[in-house]
Protein backbone atom coordinates (compact mmCIF):
# COMPACT_ATOMS: atom_id res chain seq x y z
CA UNK A 1 0.00 0.00 0.00
CA UNK A 2 1.32 3.33 -1.03
CA UNK A 3 0.95 6.35 2.45
CA UNK A 4 1.29 9.62 2.03
CA UNK A 5 1.56 11.44 5.46
CA UNK A 6 1.09 14.91 5.55
CA UNK A 7 2.85 16.61 8.22
CA UNK A 8 5.94 15.18 10.35
CA UNK A 9 5.20 16.10 13.97
CA UNK A 10 4.89 14.07 16.77
CA UNK A 11 1.85 12.23 15.71
CA UNK A 12 2.82 12.12 11.25
CA UNK A 13 6.30 10.81 12.13
CA UNK A 14 5.89 8.20 14.39
CA UNK A 15 2.41 7.18 12.35
CA UNK A 16 4.66 7.25 9.17
CA UNK A 17 7.18 5.22 10.83
CA UNK A 18 5.15 2.50 11.90
CA UNK A 19 3.40 2.35 9.04
CA UNK A 20 6.34 1.71 6.68
CA UNK A 21 7.81 -0.97 9.29
CA UNK A 22 4.08 -3.27 8.65
CA UNK A 23 5.73 -2.73 4.77
CA UNK A 24 3.54 -0.37 3.32
CA UNK A 25 5.55 2.40 0.80
CA UNK A 26 5.16 5.98 2.86
CA UNK A 27 6.46 9.10 2.09
CA UNK A 28 6.32 11.60 4.81
CA UNK A 29 5.68 15.63 3.57
CA UNK A 30 6.71 18.64 5.96
CA UNK A 31 7.27 22.07 4.33
CA UNK A 32 9.59 22.56 6.54
CA UNK A 33 13.03 21.95 4.55
CA UNK A 34 15.20 21.89 7.58
CA UNK A 35 13.31 19.21 9.30
CA UNK A 36 13.11 16.86 6.10
CA UNK A 37 16.73 17.60 5.92
CA UNK A 38 17.72 16.39 9.05
CA UNK A 39 15.35 13.22 8.78
CA UNK A 40 17.17 12.28 5.93
CA UNK A 41 20.22 12.64 8.00
CA UNK A 42 18.39 10.27 10.26
CA UNK A 43 18.41 13.09 13.20
CA UNK A 44 14.93 13.12 14.61
CA UNK A 45 12.95 16.33 15.90
CA UNK A 46 11.44 15.01 18.74
CA UNK A 47 12.70 12.69 21.60
CA UNK A 48 10.64 9.55 21.48
CA UNK A 49 12.10 6.07 22.50
CA UNK A 50 12.94 3.82 19.87
CA UNK A 51 12.25 6.37 17.03
CA UNK A 52 15.62 6.85 15.39
CA UNK A 53 15.89 3.07 15.21
CA UNK A 54 13.01 2.45 13.63
CA UNK A 55 13.25 5.56 11.34
CA UNK A 56 16.93 4.27 9.97
CA UNK A 57 15.45 0.20 9.52
CA UNK A 58 12.60 1.52 7.39
CA UNK A 59 14.76 4.32 5.64
CA UNK A 60 17.64 1.84 4.92
CA UNK A 61 15.21 -1.01 3.43
CA UNK A 62 13.67 1.23 1.12
CA UNK A 63 9.87 2.09 2.39
CA UNK A 64 10.21 5.13 4.06
CA UNK A 65 11.20 8.70 2.35
CA UNK A 66 10.36 12.46 3.29
CA UNK A 67 9.70 15.29 0.95
CA UNK A 68 9.35 18.89 1.20
CA UNK A 69 6.98 18.21 -2.37
CA UNK A 70 3.53 16.98 -1.57
CA UNK A 71 2.68 16.43 -4.88
CA UNK A 72 5.50 14.31 -5.33
CA UNK A 73 4.57 12.75 -1.99
CA UNK A 74 1.26 12.53 -2.62
CA UNK A 75 1.50 10.82 -6.63
CA UNK A 76 -0.01 7.90 -6.56
CA UNK A 77 -0.97 7.28 -2.73
CA UNK A 78 -3.91 4.61 -2.00
CA UNK A 79 -4.17 6.76 1.32
CA UNK A 80 -3.42 10.07 2.19
CA UNK A 81 -3.23 11.03 5.96
CA UNK A 82 -3.42 14.32 7.53
CA UNK A 83 -1.80 14.42 10.57
CA UNK A 84 -0.44 18.41 10.87
CA UNK A 85 -1.02 20.39 13.67
CA UNK A 86 -4.43 22.00 15.65
CA UNK A 87 -2.83 24.25 18.17
CA UNK A 88 -5.90 26.41 20.13
CA UNK A 89 -6.10 29.15 18.36
CA UNK A 90 -5.34 32.51 20.13
CA UNK A 91 -8.37 34.36 22.13
CA UNK A 92 -11.03 31.81 21.85
CA UNK A 93 -9.39 28.41 22.62
CA UNK A 94 -10.99 26.66 19.69
CA UNK A 95 -8.56 23.95 17.56
CA UNK A 96 -7.15 25.80 15.01
CA UNK A 97 -7.38 24.21 11.50
CA UNK A 98 -5.89 26.45 9.09
CA UNK A 99 -3.19 23.61 8.48
CA UNK A 100 -5.66 21.10 8.30
CA UNK A 101 -7.71 22.76 5.49
CA UNK A 102 -4.67 24.15 3.60
CA UNK A 103 -3.27 20.58 3.57
CA UNK A 104 -6.62 19.40 2.39
CA UNK A 105 -6.78 21.77 -0.53
CA UNK A 106 -3.28 20.81 -1.30
CA UNK A 107 -4.07 17.37 -1.64
CA UNK A 108 -6.85 17.70 -4.20
CA UNK A 109 -4.53 19.60 -6.95
CA UNK A 110 -1.70 16.94 -6.36
CA UNK A 111 -4.01 13.71 -6.13
CA UNK A 112 -2.95 11.94 -9.76
CA UNK A 113 -5.97 9.05 -9.22
CA UNK A 114 -8.59 7.66 -6.83
CA UNK A 115 -7.53 7.78 -3.17
CA UNK A 116 -8.58 7.84 0.35
CA UNK A 117 -7.96 11.06 2.42
CA UNK A 118 -7.33 10.36 5.88
CA UNK A 119 -7.48 12.78 8.97
CA UNK A 120 -5.25 11.73 11.15
CA UNK A 121 -5.02 15.14 13.49
CA UNK A 122 -7.32 15.46 16.74
CA UNK A 123 -10.31 18.04 15.26
CA UNK A 124 -13.26 18.68 16.36
CA UNK A 125 -16.75 16.93 14.70
CA UNK A 126 -17.55 18.26 11.21
CA UNK A 127 -14.14 18.61 10.42
CA UNK A 128 -13.96 15.82 8.16
CA UNK A 129 -17.40 17.10 6.07
CA UNK A 130 -15.09 20.81 5.57
CA UNK A 131 -11.94 18.68 4.75
CA UNK A 132 -14.42 16.75 1.68
CA UNK A 133 -15.71 19.62 0.76
CA UNK A 134 -12.82 21.54 0.47
CA UNK A 135 -11.38 18.81 -1.89
CA UNK A 136 -14.67 18.82 -4.06
CA UNK A 137 -14.82 22.43 -4.50
CA UNK A 138 -10.87 22.78 -5.67
CA UNK A 139 -10.89 19.22 -7.72
CA UNK A 140 -14.82 18.54 -8.56
CA UNK A 141 -13.81 15.44 -10.59
CA UNK A 142 -11.31 14.03 -8.09
CA UNK A 143 -12.22 10.19 -6.87
CA UNK A 144 -11.72 10.53 -3.14
CA UNK A 145 -13.34 9.41 0.37
CA UNK A 146 -12.55 11.09 3.43
CA UNK A 147 -12.20 9.42 6.58
CA UNK A 148 -11.11 10.11 9.89
CA UNK A 149 -8.97 7.55 12.02
CA UNK A 150 -7.49 9.68 15.15
CA UNK A 151 -4.47 8.76 17.23
CA UNK A 152 -4.43 7.92 20.64
CA UNK A 153 -0.20 7.58 21.40
CA UNK A 154 1.17 8.21 24.37
CA UNK A 155 4.43 10.59 24.18
CA UNK A 156 6.79 8.23 25.81
CA UNK A 157 5.40 4.75 24.60
CA UNK A 158 4.00 5.95 20.95
CA UNK A 159 5.59 2.78 19.20
CA UNK A 160 4.30 0.18 21.25
CA UNK A 161 1.22 2.25 21.65
CA UNK A 162 0.89 2.05 17.40
CA UNK A 163 1.99 -1.26 16.99
CA UNK A 164 -0.21 -2.70 20.12
CA UNK A 165 -3.04 -0.12 20.17
CA UNK A 166 -6.18 -0.70 22.95
CA UNK A 167 -8.17 -0.11 19.38
CA UNK A 168 -8.13 1.47 16.47
CA UNK A 169 -10.97 4.04 15.55
CA UNK A 170 -11.64 5.06 11.73
CA UNK A 171 -14.46 7.00 11.02
CA UNK A 172 -15.94 6.26 7.40
CA UNK A 173 -19.14 7.32 5.08
CA UNK A 174 -18.38 4.78 2.26
CA UNK A 175 -17.12 1.16 2.19
CA UNK A 176 -14.17 2.14 -0.28
CA UNK A 177 -12.69 4.43 2.36
CA UNK A 178 -13.59 1.09 5.40
CA UNK A 179 -11.75 -1.58 2.64
CA UNK A 180 -8.52 0.27 2.36
CA UNK A 181 -8.44 1.17 6.10
CA UNK A 182 -9.00 -2.28 6.96
CA UNK A 183 -6.14 -3.31 4.61
CA UNK A 184 -4.23 -0.81 6.28
CA UNK A 185 -4.26 -1.85 9.59
CA UNK A 186 -4.46 -5.58 8.52
CA UNK A 187 -1.22 -6.53 10.31
CA UNK A 188 -2.82 -5.51 13.46
CA UNK A 189 -6.03 -6.93 12.98
CA UNK A 190 -4.28 -10.10 12.79
CA UNK A 191 -2.96 -9.60 16.50
CA UNK A 192 -6.84 -8.91 17.15
CA UNK A 193 -6.39 -5.27 17.65
CA UNK A 194 -10.29 -4.12 17.58
CA UNK A 195 -10.77 -2.01 14.23
CA UNK A 196 -13.88 0.25 15.34
CA UNK A 197 -15.91 1.51 12.52
CA UNK A 198 -18.02 4.55 13.34
CA UNK A 199 -19.40 7.59 11.09
CA UNK A 200 -16.23 10.94 10.24
CA UNK A 201 -18.37 12.73 13.21
CA UNK A 202 -18.62 10.06 15.98
CA UNK A 203 -14.83 9.12 15.50
CA UNK A 204 -14.37 12.53 15.76
CA UNK A 205 -16.09 12.57 19.17
CA UNK A 206 -14.52 9.82 20.25
CA UNK A 207 -11.24 10.85 20.37
CA UNK A 208 -11.91 14.40 22.55
CA UNK A 209 -14.37 12.52 24.57
CA UNK A 210 -11.81 10.04 25.61
CA UNK A 211 -8.67 12.55 26.24
CA UNK A 212 -11.34 14.35 28.21
CA UNK A 213 -12.19 11.25 30.24
CA UNK A 214 -8.66 10.60 30.91
CA UNK A 215 -8.07 14.46 32.02
CA UNK A 216 -11.05 13.89 34.33
CA UNK A 217 -9.38 10.89 36.29
CA UNK A 218 -6.08 12.77 36.49
CA UNK A 219 -7.80 15.66 38.26
CA UNK A 220 -10.11 13.60 40.09
CA UNK A 221 -7.56 11.79 42.24
CA UNK A 222 -5.30 14.89 42.29
CA UNK A 223 -8.01 16.41 44.49
CA UNK A 224 -8.42 13.08 46.76
CA UNK A 225 -4.98 13.89 46.86
CA UNK A 226 -5.91 16.96 48.72
CA UNK A 227 -8.49 15.65 50.61
CA UNK A 228 -6.35 13.19 51.89
CA UNK A 229 -3.82 15.56 53.15
CA UNK A 230 -6.33 17.68 55.30
CA UNK A 231 -7.73 14.60 56.95
CA UNK A 232 -4.75 11.81 57.29
CA UNK A 233 -5.47 9.65 54.83
CA UNK A 234 -3.19 8.15 52.24
CA UNK A 235 -4.23 9.09 48.83
CA UNK A 236 -1.81 6.00 47.30
CA UNK A 237 -3.60 3.33 49.06
CA UNK A 238 -6.72 5.13 47.89
CA UNK A 239 -6.19 5.39 44.25
CA UNK A 240 -5.08 1.25 44.59
CA UNK A 241 -8.12 0.57 46.48
CA UNK A 242 -10.53 2.21 44.02
CA UNK A 243 -8.27 1.05 41.16
CA UNK A 244 -8.97 -2.61 41.79
CA UNK A 245 -12.29 -2.29 40.71
CA UNK A 246 -13.18 -3.09 37.34
CA UNK A 247 -15.05 -0.65 36.64
CA UNK A 248 -12.39 2.30 37.28
CA UNK A 249 -9.38 1.01 36.64
CA UNK A 250 -5.67 2.03 37.91
CA UNK A 251 -4.66 3.90 34.99
CA UNK A 252 -4.70 7.68 35.09
CA UNK A 253 -5.33 7.95 39.27
CA UNK A 254 -1.50 8.92 40.10
CA UNK A 255 -1.55 11.80 41.88
CA UNK A 256 0.66 14.86 40.82
CA UNK A 257 1.06 18.72 40.08
CA UNK A 258 -1.45 18.29 37.29
CA UNK A 259 -1.88 17.11 33.72
CA UNK A 260 0.16 19.03 30.59
CA UNK A 261 1.19 18.32 27.68
CA UNK A 262 0.16 18.50 23.75
CA UNK A 263 -2.89 17.09 24.25
CA UNK A 264 -5.21 17.22 27.25
CA UNK A 265 -4.86 20.82 27.73
CA UNK A 266 -5.42 21.76 24.08
CA UNK A 267 -8.23 18.94 23.94
CA UNK A 268 -10.27 19.95 26.98
CA UNK A 269 -10.16 23.27 25.80
CA UNK A 270 -11.30 22.51 22.36
CA UNK A 271 -13.98 20.18 23.19
CA UNK A 272 -15.56 23.19 25.61
CA UNK A 273 -15.46 25.16 22.68
CA UNK A 274 -17.42 23.09 20.61
CA UNK A 275 -20.16 22.41 22.91
CA UNK A 276 -20.36 26.10 23.97
CA UNK A 277 -20.98 26.35 19.90
CA UNK A 278 -23.61 24.22 20.29
CA UNK A 279 -24.88 25.52 23.55
CA UNK A 280 -24.45 22.09 25.41
CA UNK A 281 -22.99 22.62 28.79
CA UNK A 282 -20.06 20.21 29.90
CA UNK A 283 -19.83 21.19 33.53
CA UNK A 284 -17.81 18.50 34.38
CA UNK A 285 -15.09 18.69 31.41
CA UNK A 286 -15.11 23.08 32.19
CA UNK A 287 -14.60 22.07 36.14
CA UNK A 288 -11.23 19.74 35.23
CA UNK A 289 -9.66 22.59 32.80
CA UNK A 290 -10.11 25.27 35.68
CA UNK A 291 -9.28 22.84 38.72
CA UNK A 292 -6.02 21.79 36.52
CA UNK A 293 -4.65 25.16 35.67
CA UNK A 294 -4.82 26.34 39.16
CA UNK A 295 -3.33 23.13 40.95
CA UNK A 296 -0.06 23.59 38.85
CA UNK A 297 0.75 27.33 40.34
CA UNK A 298 -1.04 25.65 43.84
CA UNK A 299 2.53 23.37 43.75
CA UNK A 300 4.49 26.14 43.85
CA UNK A 301 2.73 27.08 47.31
CA UNK A 302 3.33 23.77 48.78
CA UNK A 303 6.86 24.33 47.73
CA UNK A 304 7.17 27.77 49.58
CA UNK A 305 5.40 25.92 52.58
CA UNK A 306 7.24 23.02 52.70
CA UNK A 307 10.57 25.75 53.10
CA UNK A 308 8.61 27.44 55.93
CA UNK A 309 6.70 30.07 53.70
CA UNK A 310 9.52 31.87 52.66
CA UNK A 311 11.47 31.55 49.40
CA UNK A 312 13.17 34.71 48.97
CA UNK A 313 16.67 34.85 48.21
CA UNK A 314 16.57 30.96 48.46
CA UNK A 315 17.35 28.61 45.77
CA UNK A 316 15.22 25.49 44.86
CA UNK A 317 16.43 22.50 42.81
CA UNK A 318 13.89 21.11 40.04
CA UNK A 319 14.24 17.32 38.66
CA UNK A 320 12.00 17.11 35.79
CA UNK A 321 10.86 20.04 33.50
CA UNK A 322 8.99 17.76 30.36
CA UNK A 323 5.26 17.15 31.25
CA UNK A 324 6.01 13.34 31.62
CA UNK A 325 8.87 11.42 31.30
CA UNK A 326 10.32 9.39 27.72
CA UNK A 327 9.92 13.16 26.04
CA UNK A 328 11.48 16.37 25.66
CA UNK A 329 7.91 18.04 25.14
CA UNK A 330 7.30 20.99 27.91
CA UNK A 331 3.99 22.31 26.24
CA UNK A 332 1.63 23.10 29.42
CA UNK A 333 3.99 21.25 31.50
CA UNK A 334 3.84 21.83 35.02
CA UNK A 335 7.41 22.65 35.71
CA UNK A 336 6.63 26.29 34.10
CA UNK A 337 3.88 27.21 36.72
CA UNK A 338 5.55 26.06 39.89
CA UNK A 339 9.38 28.37 38.52
CA UNK A 340 7.19 30.71 37.98
CA UNK A 341 5.44 30.83 41.16
CA UNK A 342 8.64 30.42 42.76
CA UNK A 343 10.25 33.15 41.33
CA UNK A 344 7.46 35.28 42.14
CA UNK A 345 8.32 34.30 45.46
CA UNK A 346 11.88 35.72 44.77
CA UNK A 347 13.26 32.34 44.72
CA UNK A 348 16.41 31.45 42.09
CA UNK A 349 15.72 27.82 40.21
CA UNK A 350 18.14 25.24 39.34
CA UNK A 351 16.83 22.36 37.12
CA UNK A 352 17.56 19.63 35.54
CA UNK A 353 16.02 16.94 32.81
CA UNK A 354 17.32 14.39 31.18
CA UNK A 355 15.89 15.12 27.39
CA UNK A 356 13.82 18.44 27.89
CA UNK A 357 16.71 21.15 28.50
CA UNK A 358 16.95 22.49 25.33
CA UNK A 359 13.37 22.72 25.04
CA UNK A 360 12.66 24.32 28.26
CA UNK A 361 15.30 27.14 27.56
CA UNK A 362 12.75 28.57 25.14
CA UNK A 363 9.84 29.02 27.53
CA UNK A 364 11.54 29.75 30.78
CA UNK A 365 13.79 32.31 32.12
CA UNK A 366 16.23 33.01 34.41
CA UNK A 367 16.73 29.14 35.71
CA UNK A 368 19.69 27.65 35.72
CA UNK A 369 20.29 24.90 33.55
CA UNK A 370 22.46 21.71 35.30
CA UNK A 371 24.22 18.76 34.06
CA UNK A 372 22.79 16.36 36.47
CA UNK A 373 20.95 16.02 39.82
CA UNK A 374 23.08 16.06 42.18
CA UNK A 375 24.40 19.35 40.55
CA UNK A 376 21.23 20.58 40.63
CA UNK A 377 20.75 19.81 44.73
CA UNK A 378 24.34 20.75 45.66
CA UNK A 379 23.96 23.72 47.87
CA UNK A 380 20.28 24.22 47.23
CA UNK A 381 17.59 24.96 50.35
CA UNK A 382 15.32 22.26 48.86
CA UNK A 383 15.11 19.27 46.36
CA UNK A 384 11.62 19.19 44.14
CA UNK A 385 10.91 16.52 42.43
CA UNK A 386 8.24 17.30 39.51
CA UNK A 387 8.55 15.05 36.71
CA UNK A 388 8.91 11.42 37.18
CA UNK A 389 11.99 10.05 35.05
CA UNK A 390 13.61 6.59 35.70
CA UNK A 391 16.88 8.21 36.63
CA UNK A 392 15.23 9.83 39.80
CA UNK A 393 14.14 6.64 40.58
CA UNK A 394 17.40 5.78 42.43
CA UNK A 395 18.46 8.58 43.78
CA UNK A 396 21.64 8.58 46.45
CA UNK A 397 18.87 10.31 49.31
CA UNK A 398 21.87 10.39 51.55
CA UNK A 399 24.42 12.21 49.05
CA UNK A 400 21.12 14.27 48.41
CA UNK A 401 20.65 14.99 52.36
CA UNK A 402 24.48 15.86 52.12
CA UNK A 403 24.71 18.20 49.61
CA UNK A 404 21.52 20.00 50.30
CA UNK A 405 21.85 23.20 52.44
CA UNK A 406 18.75 22.20 53.97
CA UNK A 407 17.48 19.22 53.85
CA UNK A 408 13.62 19.33 52.20
CA UNK A 409 12.62 16.77 49.10
CA UNK A 410 9.19 17.89 47.90
CA UNK A 411 8.03 14.82 45.69
CA UNK A 412 5.29 15.80 43.47
CA UNK A 413 5.27 12.29 42.01
CA UNK A 414 5.15 10.43 45.65
CA UNK A 415 8.25 8.45 44.10
CA UNK A 416 9.59 8.00 47.45
CA UNK A 417 8.36 7.06 50.90
CA UNK A 418 8.43 9.18 54.28
CA UNK A 419 10.62 6.49 55.50
CA UNK A 420 13.33 6.35 53.12
CA UNK A 421 13.66 9.92 53.52
CA UNK A 422 13.81 10.03 56.88
CA UNK A 423 15.84 7.43 57.37
CA UNK A 424 18.76 9.91 54.97
CA UNK A 425 17.80 12.55 57.66
CA UNK A 426 15.46 14.53 54.68
CA UNK A 427 12.20 16.41 55.51
CA UNK A 428 9.75 15.04 53.51
CA UNK A 429 6.81 16.24 51.64
CA UNK A 430 4.55 14.25 48.90
CA UNK A 431 1.56 14.56 47.91
CA UNK A 432 -1.83 13.49 49.67
CA UNK A 433 0.24 11.48 51.98
CA UNK A 434 -0.25 11.43 56.07
CA UNK A 435 1.60 14.58 57.18
CA UNK A 436 2.05 16.34 54.00
CA UNK A 437 -0.27 18.80 54.00
CA UNK A 438 0.10 21.74 51.97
Amino acid sequence: MRIAMIGTGYVGLVSGACFSDFGHQVVCVDKDADKIAALEKGVMPIYEPGLEALVAHNVDAGRLSFTTDLAEGVAGADAVFIAVGTPSRRGDGHADLTYVYAAAREIAQALTGPAVVVTKSTVPVGTGDEVERLIRETAPDAEVSVASNPEFLREGAAITDFKHPDRIVAGVEGVRARELLEAIYRPLNLNRAPLLFTTRRTAEIIKYAANAFLATKITFINEIADLCESVGADVQMVSRGIGLDNRIGPKFLHAGPGYGGSCFPKDTLALLKTAEDEQVPLRIVESVVKVNDARKRAMGRKVVKAMNGDVRGKTVALLGLTFKPNTDDMRDSPSISIIQALQDEGATIRAYDPEGTEQARTVLENVVFCDNPYAAANGADALVIVTEWDEFRALDLDRVAEILAQPILVDLRNIYSQEEAAQAGLSYHGIGQIGTAA
